[in-house]
């Protein structure tokens, strides 16, 4: 049996302007503990970043290469992910998410989600291969393909559950340590730190979901 292969899509390093750490780090864990292998991708865009010490905005940074703080290096260009090469699709949480690969901060179910990541989460579902979505990152999904009825969660944020579901998406309430499965439609979703939650109950939430996508992959 050939080795299974995953791409994984990052929004830059810091929750508050681009990927989560901790559920950035937890998926490279849990996949590395599979028999798997696994692409990290970012958009190669520059974008405002935030001082997470006191949450002032500082200087533009390139998204592409703070991603790479992540994987030590390793962080390929978004626009050359050939959907075709691997057999499910990752994108970790952050409020990158909202900023760099959709402006759902500024918008919600009115936003556009970035035009590769995109067309690549449709490719991936056409093909009936699993994408698992954590924390804000189900938004991305509900944009992209809500007009199907697909069943998504980020856990139990009322504004951003109505939101989710003007895209015609399914909301479903969720524990931080749990998970929701839509079977029909191979998608994955955990809340994560949609959570004041602790890095124990998010790992748990994480490893238990890339557990279910792994087999479905």
């Amino acid at each position: 049996m050939d080795m299974k292969k995953f791409a994984i899509i990052l929004s830059g390093c810091g929750f508050l302007d681009g990927a989560e750490v901790t559920e950035a780090v937890s998926t490279l864990i849990c996949l590395d503990q599979k028999t798997c292998s696994y692409d990290v991708f970012a958009p190669n865009i520059n974008a405002p970043t935030v001082n997470h010490f006191d949450q002032s905005t500082s200087s533009e940074r390139n998204i592409l290469e703070e991603s790479s703080r992540i994987t030590r290096g390793t962080t390929k260009d978004l626009s050359t992910l050939a959907p075709s090469d691997y057999d499910g699709l990752v994108i970790p949480g952050g409020y990158g998410v909202a900023k760099h690969l959709s402006n759902w901060a500024t918008k919600g179910s009115a936003c556009e989600v970035h035009h590769n990541l995109e067309t690549t989460i449709k490719s991936f579902h056409q093909d009936s291969k699993p994408i698992l979505a954590i924390c804000i990152a189900p938004t991305l999904i509900a944009k992209s393909l809500g007009s199907e009825g697909i069943t998504v969660t980020i856990g139990n944020d009322p504004e951003t559950a109505a939101e989710i579901e003007k895209t015609g998406a399914i909301h479903e309430n969720c524990n931080v340590d749990d998970f929701v499965t839509d079977r029909l439609n191979k998608l994955i979703t955990t809340p994560a730190y949609m959570y004041n939650s602790t890095p124990g109950k998010v790992f748990t939430g994480i490893s238990k979901a890339v557990n279910e996508f792994y087999e479905m992959a």
